[in-house]
């Protein structure tokens, strides 16, 4: 019990905190579980793909390796099939009618992975792997859910550039998801430092991004009454 409340809670946090920073239209619990759940079945889909694209590739030099399960194996993968998720369940769902609604059902699927491989590392590695992961994987998650949520939501109420914002939202959930990993899979002591900074930049990025699209869903409130 202890393990499970170590792997959930700082998941729970965080979906607390971006659900009251939605603060003109809450959206609906059902829509909110249907995303969390959906997490849940990419992270299932993400193993056995992940299987079998570790498979196509190895190679002796830990940085390549490190580049291709990174930015590939993981970060492409899990990225792209977050990404189809919130289209698929919620882009054409009448309760997306807020930008920063991109960013609440990102977030949402994004956790929902989260929560599920969280649950699997710290069963299998203990209380020390629960608390590392509450302030390194699970934030990471989180944060590469806002940025790609932040242009579902400009991409939502802008039909001109809305491809282009869509592309932009993966490409950089991808593209920083993919850093982060390869980080931390070369073994390097000085990259896994790099991760600090990393994060602190990666956080402050999701922060700038909240705030600007709590403002102009203001805006859009007002436009709509």
């Amino acid at each position: 019990m202890i393990l499970l409340l170590i792997s959930l809670a700082p998941v729970i946090t965080i979906l607390l905190y971006v659900y009251f920073r939605d603060k003109y239209e809450k959206e609906p619990i059902g829509q909110l579980l249907k995303g969390f759940f959906s997490g849940l079945l990419v992270f299932v889909i993400c193993v056995f793909v992940e299987l079998l694209i570790s498979a196509l590739y190895s190679s002796g030099n830990v940085y390549v390796k490190a580049f291709y399960d990174g930015f590939i194996v993981a970060g492409f993968t899990e990225e792209l099939f977050k990404f189809l998720a919130v289209m698929l369940l919620f882009w054409h769902n009448r309760n997306f009618n807020e930008k920063f609604d991109g960013i609440v059902y990102s977030v949402f699927v994004s956790l929902g992975f989260a929560a599920t491989e969280n649950i699997f590392y710290v069963f299998e590695g203990g209380l020390s792997v629960g608390i590392l992961r509450a302030f390194t994987a699970v934030p990471a998650h989180a944060l590469f859910g806002i940025i790609m949520g932040f242009y579902i939501g400009l991409a939502r109420f802008d039909e001109k550039r809305s491809g282009l914002l869509l592309w932009s939202g993966f490409f950089y959930a991808w593209i920083f998801h993919g850093l982060y990993d390869f980080l931390l899979m070369t073994g390097n002591a000085w990259f896994v430092l790099l991760e600090i900074p990393f994060m602190i930049f990666l956080i402050r990025k999701a922060l700038i991004r909240m705030r600007r699209l709590s403002a102009e869903s203001v805006f859009i409130k007002t436009d709509n009454d």
